[in-house]
């Protein structure tokens, strides 16, 4: 039966997990004004000060226990009775999992993941837990976040463009499409297919077909339902 639904596709950024009580970056009141990027989401800034950002990472899975999915992280796995959804997320959460989506593709990593600092295919899933500082993988290098950090390579990138090249439908919801390379992966998709926009502010596709829907995401997700399922 899979075989024979349109394939949807949506990208999802922070947006789509603020209204969960996930903090976000460049949101008003957000991390931004609390710590500099590069100290803590950047290689450098873990070569600079690894016991800073493994602190920052434990308070964010920390935080991450104590959230739920939303309305908008639902409606995408409802929608899979319909479509045949793949979701390809810049977020580092797991409430698209916690929602019961089926296929997720995390740009930037897994927050409840370890890894070795030495080899980036060895992952360890720690769930909530904090990284104690000096924990390390069975190769002896220090456990890090498994998180795709400023200055590295974005490893899922090519098996997400492939993806929204499939796309019957794209939609794209709580992402300003300003970070790259996850931004470019609207130029994939088909010139036929439609894309939806789903985010309170005006977010520019040049030259695509976009219906653009001002709401945030668990508002907006509901009227895109509507909309797909009309």
């Amino acid at each position: 039966m899979a075989n024979t639904l349109k394939k949807l596709v949506a990208l999802t950024g922070a947006g789509i997990s603020a209204e969960s009580g996930i903090k976000t970056f460049r949101d008003s009141g957000g991390l931004w004004e609390q710590y500099d990027v590069m100290e803590v989401a950047s290689i450098g800034g873990w070569r600079k000060n690894p016991q800073l950002m493994q602190r920052f990472y434990n308070e964010r899975r920390k935080q991450l226990s104590e959230v739920e999915p939303n309305a908008a992280h639902r409606i995408l796995a409802e929608l899979e009775a319909y479509f045949d959804v793949t979701v390809v997320t810049q977020n580092v959460d797991n409430l698209h999992e916690r929602a019961q989506s089926s296929k997720i593709l995390h740009l930037h990593g897994e927050l409840t993941k370890a890894r070795s600092c030495a080899d980036s295919n060895w992952v360890l899933d720690i769930g909530y837990r904090p990284i104690e500082w000096g924990e390390t993988a069975p190769d002896g290098s220090l456990l890090r976040p498994h998180i795709v950090w400023f200055g590295e390579a974005v490893p899922m990138i090519g098996a997400a463009s492939e993806t929204v090249a499939e796309a019957d439908i794209l939609v794209v919801v709580g992402t300003s499409l300003n970070v790259y390379p996850a931004a470019g992966l609207v130029a994939y998709a088909p010139r036929e297919t439609p894309i939806y926009v789903v985010d309170p502010n005006d977010i520019v596709c040049p030259g695509r077909n976009v219906t653009s829907i001002r709401e945030k995401a668990t508002a907006g997700m509901e009227k895109l339902k509507k909309m797909l399922l009309e």
